[in-house]
């Protein structure tokens, strides 16, 4: 991950187009997969003064990957009369940063993901709706499912250096024409190994932890019917505790 600023000085007769060419280049920007966050700020005491910051993947993800895109042009577009206005444009890796434990640091780590996926195939294995999606699964399926959960919360990027990341996933889902009564059982299963393997129970990591097991699941299911065509190169995701972050007692 990565942060990029730059920093605008633009004269108080063109601020109001330049915020409103920002609205719109906004939504190119929010749907690139390599964009992570991003927020354009005004300076309060230099009024001229404005800051964007976008939170990248990685340097590589947006020079590569967002500068060779669709979402690119489409956001260029928008702002290029202001190019410039620009003072710097630079990428900045974070030193210190407020700190709490990400999803997979609360979880257990890579233990606590192994557990889980062990103990959930059991159980789909057996499983009458979910079970035939299954019949021929890899016996190594469950140790990958765990690398790409830990992954996705917070974890190291195996399934990304390992496995071939988000291509390598889709692939897997292509062609299966996954019903929704198997999606729900899926996610029924899964929950119910999270309490089988003791995954913290918390109300705020397991309304993350459902968050992103509904979001993927429903993507999974869509890209899996006759005909889908999903964008076939993006990033794994990366969950974290969305509005309600852990609950730390203070001392």
């Amino acid at each position: 991950m990565i942060v990029e600023y730059i920093r605008y000085t633009v004269p108080a007769g063109r601020a109001a187009e330049f915020e409103a060419a920002y609205g719109r280049a906004a939504v190119p920007l929010g749907k690139a997969p390599q964009c992570l966050d991003y927020e354009l700020s005004k300076c309060v005491d230099e009024p001229d003064h404005y800051i964007l910051r976008i939170v990248w993947t990685s340097a590589q993800g947006h020079m590569e990957g967002f500068r060779k895109s669709e979402h690119f042009r489409e956001f260029f577009a928008e702002i290029q009369p202001y190019v410039t206005d620009i003072e710097e444009m630079r990428h900045y890796e974070r030193i210190l940063h407020k700190t709490e434990p990400t999803l997979f640091e609360w979880a257990g780590g890579e233990e606590a993901f192994s557990r889980l996926t062990e103990v959930f195939y059991g159980h789909v294995r057996k499983d009458d709706v979910v079970g035939p999606l299954f019949a021929h699964m890899d016996p190594g399926h469950p140790k990958y499912v765990a690398m790409w959960l830990s992954e996705v919360f917070g974890g190291p990027d195996r399934y990304t250096s390992e496995r071939g990341g988000y291509p390598h996933m889709l692939a897997q889902h292509l062609g299966k024409g996954i019903t929704e009564a198997q999606r729900r059982r899926w996610v029924s299963l899964l929950m119910d190994a999270a309490d089988e393997v003791g995954l913290p129970d918390d109300p705020e990591f397991r309304a993350a932890f459902a968050s992103y097991i509904e979001w993927g699941t429903r993507l999974a299911l869509a890209n899996s019917q006759p005909g889908a065509t999903p964008p076939t190169r993006a990033p794994v995701p990366r969950w974290g505790w969305g509005v309600a972050p852990p609950y730390q007692p203070s001392a």
